[in-house]
């Protein structure tokens, strides 16, 4: 992200495990939480099939 390139970032379930679908949005909005500091949250957790994907832009400098 120090170099302006994005970050994707996401959960996969795999399995029943789809039933914590809230748990996977939490682990991936700590992350986002985590890098404040280096960047913004793009788009917010989105479910896609059997993955939970997120997106963080880095901030400009």
């Amino acid at each position: 992200m120090e170099d302006g390139a994005k970050l994707k970032a996401y959960v996969f379930f795999k399995g029943r495990s789809i039933i914590y679908k809230d748990q996977g949005e939490i682990l991936l909005l700590r992350l986002a939480r985590d890098l404040e500091e280096y960047g913004k949250v793009e788009q917010m957790p989105k479910l896609e099939g059997k993955r939970m994907i997120m997106f963080i832009a880095p901030k400009k400098k």
